[in-house]
């Protein structure tokens, strides 16, 4: 009996401390907190002052709806302005993304699987776009645009915004690309693939975590862009939605509730896609930063 309760001890794993352990989950857990109530609190804010007049906003400017209303939202959601503003942000965006996916996907491509000179430095010249401000270039962006008859068209607009994405969509999809084995290049090569053929139909479909990544940037950067549409859109009816946003805060400056209503319609598409595209973004990255 002694040695069963001997061996029965001795065999009992040891317990581990969770003190320490615990206190700094217990810490993240905070940070993590007060990072999202800093995040989605104004959000909040905004929707639910929304469904409040504008006097109640006066008198209580905090505070939860009381007898709410939709009039607010039903007056923004019956403007023909304001859907088509939402057509003109998606009709951009649409055309950003796919340029930026397309080129960006081949310039990493050629950066991650050819060997030539310059090639180090070339990569570092797209890397330096990333610091890049928009508003230092605004003025020679707007020239150019001009000269080329672009002014007050979605295309004026969707090719800077596009390449002011290729950037980040080159330093994603690069060492994704560089992470994927040279055997099956040279398999492919060997059955008769040729290099243009490889990159279609082998490395995209191998690449898609992180070209869909790049594609979700690129259509939220290009759908919350304001400096550009404001600078080269001078047409209302052309305006996309962040710049309406803007029009519609001047134009309705007295009435705070209906602003607040408008914003927060603009919100919803582009957190939507974000929300639901937020694994996706976090897979990508993660396959980019391993490569």
């Amino acid at each position: 009996m002694t040695t069963l309760t001997t061996l029965t001890v001795a065999t009992r794993p040891p317990r581990r401390s969770r003190g320490p352990r615990t206190g700094n989950q217990l810490f993240a857990y905070v940070i993590a907190v007060l990072l999202a109530a800093t995040v989605i609190v104004p959000v909040l804010y905004v929707a639910l002052g929304g469904f409040r007049t504008t006097p109640q906003l006066n008198d209580t400017p905090v505070g939860l709806p009381v007898n709410g209303t939709f009039g607010n939202y039903t007056f923004v959601l019956e403007s023909g302005d304001f859907w088509r503003q939402v057509l003109n942000s998606t009709i951009i965006a649409a055309m950003v993304t796919a340029v930026t996916v397309l080129f960006g996907a081949g310039a990493a491509y050629a950066l991650s699987r050819y060997r030539f000179r310059g090639r180090e430095s070339l990569y570092t010249f797209f890397t330096l776009g990333l610091l890049f401000p928009v508003g230092v270039g605004i003025l020679p962006l707007y020239l150019l645009i001009r000269h080329l008859g672009l002014l007050d068209t979605p295309f004026g607009v969707m090719l800077p915004e596009a390449a002011f994405g290729l950037p980040v969509t080159i330093v994603i999809l690069r060492p994704f690309m560089a992470a994927i084995p040279a055997e099956i290049e040279d398999a492919a090569f060997v059955d008769g693939c040729t290099r243009v053929g490889f990159f279609w139909r082998i490395m995209l479909p191998l690449a898609k975590p992180a070209m869909t990544t790049v594609a979700i940037l690129a259509f939220v950067t290009s759908w919350n862009n304001f400096i550009l549409p404001l600078v080269l859109l001078n047409d209302p009816n052309q305006w996309t939605l962040p710049l309406g946003t803007a029009t519609f805060s001047s134009q309705y400056t007295q009435d705070t509730a209906k602003i607040l209503a408008f914003t927060a319609l603009s919100m919803v598409p582009a957190l939507t896609f974000f929300v639901l595209a937020e694994r996706r973004i976090v897979g990508g990255l993660s396959g980019a930063v391993k490569g």
